[in-house]
């Protein structure tokens, strides 16, 4: 029989709040970076082997490679306002609910923002990785591909605007 006491609203009750923010500060940062990385392998990957048939492609597509790297440059910058976020709580106060709340707040935002990059990472990677191999045999679709790009870089955004907001609502108890 299982007791009120090993349930897990009780274990995370009982886990700091500070470890839940850094945590989610970590995410934040490491999977937008993660999604960098992949959006960039795939999009040099496809430019260099399409650079063979076309080499005047490179650099126009390296465009590609800079909307990918934008991805961690969001990631980074959430975590830097998230951390902001952090408050030094007394130890009285920093299991009260207010604080729970805070700690719960930060992780959302680091989680929301962490995941929604690694998506957009991908999703510019790709339409990046199209881009190259589609320039390499017309010329004219770069542009319109280009576009098609822009429109994923915004996936990234949307995320970071909802870790923005959810963060917010990291209010950490008064001193007093």
């Amino acid at each position: 029989m299982v007791t009120s006491s090993s349930s897990w609203s009780q274990a995370l009750v009982r886990i700091s709040p500070y470890a839940f923010s850094a945590i989610g500060i970590a995410i934040s940062i490491g999977v937008s970076v993660l999604g960098a990385a992949w959006g960039i392998y795939i999009t040099g990957s496809s430019l260099i082997g399409a650079a063979i048939k076309a080499p005047r492609i490179t650099s126009k597509n390296l465009i590609s490679v800079i909307f990918c790297e934008a991805v961690a440059i969001y990631g980074v910058i959430v975590a830097i306002i998230l951390q902001t976020k952090l408050e030094s709580v007394p130890s009285s106060k920093i299991y009260e609910p207010e604080s729970l709340r805070a700690g719960y707040a930060i992780f959302a935002s680091g989680i929301i923002v962490g995941f929604a990059n690694l998506v957009c990472g991908l999703c510019v990677g790709i339409i990046g990785s199209s881009c190259a191999l589609s320039d390499a045999q017309n010329s004219s679709l770069f542009v319109k591909i280009l576009v098609i790009e822009i429109f994923g870089s915004a996936l990234g955004l949307f995320g970071v605007i909802v870790g923005i907001i959810m963060s917010a609502q990291a209010t950490w108890p008064s001193k007093a």
